[in-house]
Parts: structure tokens; sequence; C-alpha cells
């Protein structure tokens, strides 16, 4: 896991979702999000982050340190605009998972919180699954609402945890996201 520095690692990143997108789109399945996610990506002023294996970007996804989500109480780790590429297997979504417990402990944030949109276009039978896949790898549901897209989505939390040994799985290079400031929480 590494902080997307350059532009062409934030162009690939820009890829990657886009790739997400079409994917979602020849299923048939809704593309969530009202934001520009690759504008997102784009911005020098984000810190993306992605999941590398054999120089080969396998996820991204934006980390912000105490969002303000309107739920959840306490500090966290916000997962934000995750996209892995498309037809691969439920291990990205392991070892992000362990990575991400393990990068908040290191911040001392008690919770990694995210948002998954479960857009109604969704059939009820992916909604179901994809859950299950999601608490399958820890994640605890904590309801569902209005997600930061502004789409129907289910609010998960994931509580910190120190994993020794996990370097040697998974070597972390992201930034240290400093908490949002009042001002740009707003956006």
């Amino acid at each position: 896991m590494r902080t997307l520095r350059t532009d062409a690692e934030r162009e690939e990143a820009t890829a990657l979702v886009q790739d997400s997108q079409r994917w979602l789109t020849l299923h048939g399945l809704p593309v969530p999000g009202q934001a520009d996610i690759p504008a997102l990506y784009r911005d020098p002023k984000t810190k993306p982050a992605g999941l590398f294996e054999d120089g080969r970007l396998l996820a991204c996804l934006i980390p912000e340190r105490d969002p303000s989500l309107g739920w959840g109480e306490g500090p966290c780790l916000f997962l934000g605009y995750v996209h892995t590429l498309p037809d691969q297997s439920d291990d990205i979504t392991r070892l992000i998972t362990l990575w991400a417990s393990d990068f908040a402990a290191r911040l001392r944030l008690p919770h990694v919180r995210a948002e998954v949109t479960t857009h109604l276009g969704y059939p009820v039978e992916s909604r179901a699954d994809l859950r299950l896949r999601l608490i399958n790898c820890g994640w605890n549901l904590t309801g569902t609402g209005r997600a930061r897209d502004g789409e129907q989505g289910l609010r998960l939390e994931l509580p910190a945890e120190h994993r020794a040994g996990l370097h040697a799985l998974i070597s972390c290079q992201v930034h240290l996201p400093e908490p949002i400031s009042p001002d740009r929480s707003s956006q």
C-alpha cells in the first residue's frame, strides 16, 4: 500500500476507477456516486493510496482522518472511494481490511469506517452477497443511510487492531492523513 504521488500513478488510479465503472455498466448495475471520482484521484490536494502487487495497481482509495460523516461516534480512519480491479478475488478486500485495521491502530484511531453504495438498482442478491462478503472480512454493519456520494449505502465499521507481522505481507508507505479541517469537510 502506498500513497499515489506521481501524475502517472494518479492516472493509473483514474483508469482503474473508470474500468470499475465500465464493468458495472456492462453488467447492468448502476454506477454509484454523484461525485466525479476520477477527478478526485487527479486532484493534487487529495492523497489517494493504492494497493500494488508486483507493480500492478489492484485497488485504490482515499484515506481520511476524522472526516465529518454524520454517523458513527469518535475518531476514525475513513476509507473513501474504494475501487478494485474488476473480476478480481475477494483477497483484495481482505488485504485492504487487514491493512486498514493496522493502519488505524498505528494512527491511534479506534475505528476504520467506510460506506458502500447499495443503490436500489442493484439486484437484492448482489446487495446481500456484498454485505456477507464484507462481514466475513471483519467489517461490522452499523446501519444504512445516505452515503457521502449521495446514494443509499451501508455504513461499515472495523475495529483498529495492531497486526504484528503484517508488514511481511503488506508494505505500508501511505502518508499519515491529517484531520479534516472544518472548512474542508463541508465540500
